[in-house]
């Protein structure tokens, strides 16, 4: 498989642009607030959506012939043909310059910034990073770069777990159970079947189990650390992947404050760190 990597042919991805549209509906709202473990209510026009909605707006549509073993379109579309089988969002920085409202027509308009090839503990890597600015009719709401890994697919183990984080200040606690990934799926029309296909997941990719969405992860850290800071959404969220959250655990949300801003992490039921981010203000 890393025999077929040509990064210089991928490289040329570089600079490639596409933009979409939506509008962002009170019935997105509930949906998302629901799945955000927030009171739904019954949003009206002109009120503000979770701080991560734009994940959820003008997500890319094709035929089911257009679409991959793992239940992602084609490669070589947009997003450069990685031919390396796993594909997982790695990470990413978010400026949150103000809210999307129900109500707004919002346009995205992404950009390929970079494509690298690394090696790491379970093998070649190779690093997609996307570049994404969010307009309403109030401007531009949202500016955002998204880092995407693709890995080989190898039976090995995978990279040693990150040591235990400091005692958390403020911590809350949920299941990531199969309903809610699944929510989350239908939300973002997220067809990738490692969140939903139990057989796939297991037997093809050789995970223990469903794993739970990273930008799902990222969103609930976004808004707990609005919640501590008076339900402000930080000016800057810089966040990252450590490992895969499986199904059907206790999952936790943690923030400790610092000179700077917040420290927040989503941690498993033994209490490692899943997701690691930093949030100013």
């Amino acid at each position: 498989m890393t025999g077929k990597l040509d990064i210089d042919h991928l490289r040329q991805w570089i600079g490639r642009s596409a933009e979409a549209t939506d509008i962002v509906t009170s019935q997105l709202v509930k949906g998302l607030r629901a799945t955000l473990f927030q009171d739904v209510g019954e949003p009206k026009a002109g009120d503000a959506a979770p701080f991560t909605v734009h994940w959820c707006l003008a997500q890319p549509v094709f035929p089911m012939s257009m679409l991959g073993p793992d239940g992602h379109p084609t490669r070589g579309g947009f997003l450069p043909p990685v031919p390396l089988p796993r594909r997982m969002w790695a990470g990413g920085e978010i400026e949150f310059l103000q809210p999307l409202r129900v109500g707004d027509e919002s346009t995205r308009t992404s950009r390929i910034a970079d494509v690298q090839v690394k090696s790491g503990s379970t093998g070649t890597l190779s690093f997609v990073s996307v570049e994404h600015s969010i307009s309403s009719p109030r401007g531009v709401v949202i500016r955002e770069r998204q880092d995407i890994v693709y890995r080989e697919m190898t039976t090995t183990a995978t990279a040693k777990a990150p040591p235990p984080p400091p005692k958390a200040q403020h911590r809350e606690t949920h299941v990531s159970d199969p309903v809610l990934l699944f929510r989350y799926s239908a939300l973002t029309f997220n067809g990738h079947r490692i969140h939903y296909d139990r057989d796939y997941v297991t037997q093809v990719e050789g995970y223990p189990g469903l794993i739970f969405h990273g930008p799902l992860q990222a969103a609930l850290i976004v808004e707990m650390a609005a919640k501590l800071h008076g339900g402000k959404a930080p000016k800057k969220f810089s966040y990252r992947g450590l490992q895969p959250l499986f199904e059907g655990t206790e999952f936790s949300i943690n923030a400790n404050e610092t000179d700077a801003g917040m420290e927040l992490w989503t941690a498993n039921a033994e209490g490692q760190p899943t997701m690691k981010g930093t949030a100013v203000w």
